[in-house]
C-alpha cells in the first residue's frame, strides 16, 4: 500500500464515468469493464491518479419516492446487499467483470478503493420496505428509539441506522469487508457517514468496537482506511477525531479554498492553515500529514466548473422544487448564471479553475479530484445529482478541455517532483539540523514576515523546505517558494535570497499562458498577476 503522502485520489462513479466516452463501445459504457479500459487507463496514468475511489458498488435498490418520479438512486447510497456487486454495472463477464477490472487497475499501478455505506440499509424508517435485516432481526440489526421500538434512530438522515455496536452486525460488516479484500482485490475503503460506525450507547467513541476491530484484524488492518467524519446526530461532526489509521475526508479545506478564491474576509488566515495540512485537526496521535484527505469538489455539491458557473443551485430535476442539496456552496459565476459567451466571463473561470486546483495539489495531505473536473465537466447547476442517471450525472466527455487536462497533469507531475509538497509529518516552523533553517516560513509580498492579524490579508507567500528525510543537498534544491495572490491587480513579490550557487526557477503560474515554464528567475522581484498562484523552486543547474 503506498504512503498517504505519495496518493492521488480520483473519485468516480462505476457508471457515469464511462457512459459518455467516445472511444468506449457503447455495449460497454456504464460497465466495470469499462472502468479499466485501455483508454481510461491512459487518461488516469496521464493525470498520475494512484487510487481509483468508486461511489457504491454494494448492490443496492431505488428508493420508493424517486420511482413514483421517474427517477432513479444514482450515486448507490441504498444498500442492501453487502456481499454482491451491483449488477446494473455488470458488462459481458457479469460478476467476474469487476474481479478483472481490480486485476487491471492493479497492472496499471493503480490502487481501488470502494465507498461503503454500512451506517443505514435500503429498508428506511418504519414505513419502508421488508427487505433483509428488518424481517430477520430488527432489534439487533437497526438501533430504535428508546421507548418506542417500533421507531428508528435516525443519525443517518436515510430512516434508519445501523447497530454497529451489536456483536452479530459488527460480524457482518467485517466478514464483508473482508470479502471485498480478499475475494474481490479491492485495496481499501471510504466509510460513508462513518461517525455513525464509531457511535456506542455513550456518543461517538473513536476507541469503540469497529475501530477496534479493524485494527485487530489481520487483513482490514492492512488497507486504506477514510472517513467521511460526520452524520447528522448528536455531536455528529467528528473532523480529525477518528483513529490514525484513518484518512478523513476535510471539507474544511473544501470551503475555506472556495472562500479564500471567492474573496470572503478572514479566509486568507484559514487557507494558510489547510495548506499546511490542517495540523489543528489532524495533528494528534502521531497521525501523518497525509491524515486531511483535501478536496475542492466531490460526487456531494458543484462540479469545479459549476463552481464558477453557479452562484446557486439548480435542482428542479430533482423533483423536490429545489429545496434539495447543500446552500452554502461558496461558488462564483463571475456576473452570469451559467453559460457564458463572454470571454472575459471565460477567462476568468478557468483561471479561477486553475488557481482551485493548484491550492489543492500544492498543499500538504492527500488530494482528491472528482472524475471529470480535468476536463471542465458541469451538471449544468445540479448540486445533488443524486437521482440523476443520465447525462446531468454522467461525465461528459465530448466536450472535454484538454488544456486543462494538461494542466492537472502538469500540477501532479510537479507534485511528484518536489517531496517538500508530500511531507510525511505536519510542519511548524522546525528548525532543521542541517542548514539551522525553518522547515516552513511565512512571508508577505515585501519578504517581511506575514501579519497575521491584518483583517484584509488576501496575499502571501510560504517557503517550503525538506525535513531531513534526504541528503542535504537534495533538501535545499526541494525548496519551494509558493505565491498566492487573489487581488485583482498584479503585485510584486520580493523573492527571497538563494543559498549561494542556487536559483529559483519558475515552476508554475496559473496566470500565465504556458503555466509549467522553465523560465529562470535569479533575485530581486517578479511581478504576480492577479487571481494566480507562483510556485518557485530552488536549483543549481546553470546558475551564473
Amino acid at each position: 500500500m503506498l504512503r498517504s503522502d505519495e496518493v492521488l485520489i480520483y473519485e468516480a462513479h462505476a457508471k457515469g464515468l464511462t457512459m459518455e466516452h467516445p472511444a468506449i463501445p457503447e455495449d460497454v459504457r456504464g460497465t466495470y469493464e469499462s472502468l479499466a479500459s485501455d483508454t481510461m487507463l491512459e487518461h488516469l496514468q496521464k493525470l498520475g491518479v494512484t487510487t481509483i475511489e468508486l461511489l457504491p458498488v454494494h448492490a443496492f435498490v431505488d428508493d420508493g419516492f424517486l420511482v413514483e418520479k421517474g427517477l432513479k438512486n444514482y450515486w448507490g447510497y441504498n444498500s442492501i446487499g453487502f456481499f454482491v456487486p451491483e449488477p446494473r454495472y455488470f458488462g459481458p463477464a457479469g460478476r467476474a467483470g469487476f474481479r478483472a477490472m481490480v486485476q487491471r487497475f492493479h497492472a496499471a499501478g493503480i490502487e481501488v478503493i470502494l465507498d461503503v455505506v454500512y451506517n443505514h440499509t435500503a429498508e428506511g424508517d418504519h414505513l419502508g420496505p421488508t427487505l433483509s435485516f428488518r424481517g430477520i432481526d430488527n432489534a439487533s440489526y437497526y438501533r430504535l428509539v428508546q421507548g418506542q421500538q417500533r421507531y428508528y434512530v435516525n443519525d443517518t438522515g436515510t430512516g434508519n441506522t445501523l447497530n454497529v455496536s451489536h456483536p452479530y452486525v459488527l460480524r457482518l460488516i467485517l466478514d464483508s469487508l473482508r470479502y471485498w479484500v480478499e475475494v474481490m482485490g479491492v485495496d481499501g475503503f471510504r466509510f460513508d457517514l462513518a461517525t455513525t460506525l464509531g457511535r456506542e450507547d455513550h456518543g461517538f467513541d473513536p476507541n469503540g468496537g469497529f475501530f477496534d476491530a479493524l485494527r485487530q484484524d489481520p487483513v482490514l488492518a492492512t488497507v486504506r482506511l477514510i472517513a467521511e467524519p460526520w452524520d447528522i446526530g448528536p455531536g455528529g461532526y467528528q473532523l480529525g477525531q477518528f483513529p490514525p489509521e484513518f484518512g478523513e475526508w476535510n471539507d474544511r479545506f473544501r470551503d475555506t479554498t472556495r472562500r479564500y478564491w471567492r474573496g470572503d474576509d478572514h479566509s486568507a488566515q484559514e487557507l494558510a492553515a489547510c495548506v499546511l495540512g490542517s495540523a489543528g485537526y489532524f495533528d494528534r496521535g502521531g497521525r501523518p500529514a497525509g491524515s486531511s484527505v483535501n478536496l475542492v469538489t466531490a460526487h456531494d455539491g458543484f462540479t469545479l466548473a459549476d463552481v464558477t458557473r453557479y452562484a446557486h443551485r439548480h435542482n428542479l430535476d430533482n423533483g423536490e422544487e429545489g429545496r434539495d442539496g447543500h446552500n452554502a456552496n461558496y461558488s462564483d459565476n463571475f456576473g452570469v448564471e451559467g453559460d457564458s459567451d463572454d470571454p472575459v466571463v471565460q477567462a476568468n473561470r478557468s483561471r479561477r479553475q486553475r488557481n482551485l486546483l493548484a491550492t489543492l495539489f500544492l498543499s500538504q495531505g492527500t488530494p482528491m479530484l472528482l472524475a471529470g473536473d480535468e476536463i471542465g465537466n458541469s451538471q449544468n447547476g445540479n448540486n445533488n445529482a443524486y437521482c440523476q442517471d443520465n447525462t446531468i450525472g454522467w461525465v461528459n466527455w465530448q466536450h472535454r478541455d484538454e488544456s486543462l487536462v494538461e494542466f492537472v497533469s502538469g500540477l501532479s507531475r510537479l507534485r511528484k517532483a518536489h517531496s517538500s509538497l508530500r511531507q510525511s509529518r505536519f510542519l511548524h516552523g522546525a528548525v532543521r539540523e542541517s542548514d539551522g533553517m525553518p522547515d516552513v516560513e511565512w512571508l508577505d509580498f515585501s519578504g517581511r514576515s506575514l501579519d497575521w492579524r491584518d483583517p484584509g490579508l488576501s496575499t502571501f507567500g510560504l517557503i517550503l523546505r525538506g525535513t531531513g528525510e534526504c541528503a542535504p543537498e537534495r533538501q535545499v534544491q526541494d525548496t519551494l517558494f509558493l505565491l498566492f495572490n487573489r487581488d485583482a491587480d498584479d503585485l510584486p513579490a520580493t523573492l527571497p535570497v538563494p543559498p549561494k550557487g542556487y536559483a529559483w526557477r519558475l515552476e508554475l503560474d496559473t496566470a500565465a499562458d504556458i503555466p509549467f515554464p522553465t523560465k529562470r528567475i535569479y533575485s530581486g522581484n517578479l511581478s504576480i498577476q492577479g487571481q494566480s498562484v507562483v510556485v518557485l523552486a530552488l536549483s543549481a543547474d546553470e546558475v551564473s
